[in-house]
């Protein structure tokens, strides 16, 4: 994002914030160009070469939300918090289908499990995380953005009461979204959370 301010007391006085996910930059036109003596059409070429620069900064290799947890990590984060899990399996084997594995899963989705738990001051129980026999995509189960929660009545209602209704899901399943952006789909038996 660009900010600029005109200062009153100087007709030539400029100052530009410049934001960046990286840095901020602050440059004072004024100033700048007073110390480097650099004519006007000059400064404008440098300071469109920065805010190009500046504004195209490379991402970070941190995911949208966070960063990919070991199976050890992301379990204790949510056990810590009073939230269980169960697997149809005995395991965590992240290949099987048949088991709730939370390899890889982003240190944001452990967080936003842990607020809803904070929030509906509920039981929540976890029925699905990364492992294989979910959809595919860029934010699915596999990549680390959803998990699988248990329906009950308090979780039900905590949601359905609080989020805002959305637009069905493509396979006609009903959505609700939080202010943070997060997506809860109640796809019958369980409800399939997105989070941001």
């Amino acid at each position: 994002m660009v900010r600029s301010a005109y200062n009153r007391t100087t007709l030539c006085r400029y100052v530009v914030t410049i934001d960046s996910p990286d840095h901020t930059t602050l440059l004072d036109f004024h100033h700048f160009r007073h110390t480097t003596g650099m004519k006007l059409t000059t400064l404008t070429t440098t300071l469109l070469t920065l805010l190009t620069t500046t504004t195209t900064a490379t991402p970070t290799t941190s995911k949208r939300s966070g960063t990919p947890l070991s199976q050890s990590e992301a379990a204790r984060r949510p056990t810590s918090a009073g939230i269980t899990s169960v697997s149809s399996g005995s395991c965590t084997d992240r290949t099987n289908s048949r088991y709730t594995s939370y390899q890889g899963l982003l240190s944001g989705t452990v967080s936003g499990a842990i607020t809803l738990k904070g929030a509906c001051n509920c039981e929540l129980v976890i029925t699905g995380g990364t492992e294989t026999g979910h959809a595919s995509g860029t934010y699915s189960h596999a990549n680390g953005y959803k998990l699988d929660f248990r329906k009950n009545a308090a979780l039900n209602g905590y949601i359905t009461g609080s989020f805002e209704r959305i637009a069905n899901r493509g396979d006609g399943y009903p959505q609700w979204r939080a202010a943070s952006g997060n997506v809860y789909c109640d796809e019958g038996d369980h409800w399939d959370v997105l989070y941001y």
